[in-house]
């Protein structure tokens, strides 16, 4: 597994600078992933990964969707999925947006901006409903990157934690 700590911490270090995952070093994870599990168990090690990484895709694609996660941030989860196996896939993206979950209310806290947060959430959720259909979370694209907190730290975070043997 030490391959996909030096890929992901290449790709945490481009995520934190440029706010981009660039998709090469996804694409060398998933290679990686795909070759690891296919010398590990054969054909049923490329079938496993495909399934882990397309659950995960098919999971966080509504997150995408509108506008919560980067189409990066879903590639670098399918990709890192696909390297575990399936049962640790589950628990690997419980600890993941735990640790997400936990660096946004420290921010909100740090900016003293939960009321406006909050605010925004529930007219975003009273908008949805009132025209029946999802739509952008936040729909200017600068409000993102602002509001918004890079993935790739917490996945790498997670990943680590299963290495240690916390799940």
């Amino acid at each position: 597994m030490a391959v996909p700590c030096v890929l992901l911490s290449a790709i945490c270090l481009c995520d934190y600078r440029k706010a981009r995952i660039p998709n090469a070093l996804v694409l060398s994870l998933f290679f990686y992933g795909l070759g690891y599990r296919y010398w590990d168990a054969g054909g049923n090690g490329l079938r496993n990964f495909l399934e882990s990484s397309l659950a995960v895709l098919f999971v966080m694609y509504p997150l995408f969707k509108i506008g919560a996660i980067g189409a990066g941030d879903v590639k670098l989860y399918a990709a890192v999925a696909g390297c575990l196996s399936g049962r640790t896939v589950v628990r690997f993206l419980f600890y993941s947006l735990l640790i997400a979950a936990s660096i946004s209310i420290l921010k909100i806290f740090r900016e003293k901006s939960g009321r406006e947060r909050m605010g925004y959430f529930c007219a975003y959720l009273a908008d949805v409903c009132r025209a029946g259909q999802w739509k952008l979370y936040l729909e200017n694209r600068a409000d993102r990157k602002r509001e918004g907190i890079c993935l790739s730290g917490p996945v790498f975070l997670s990943l680590l934690l299963h290495m240690g043997g916390v799940y």
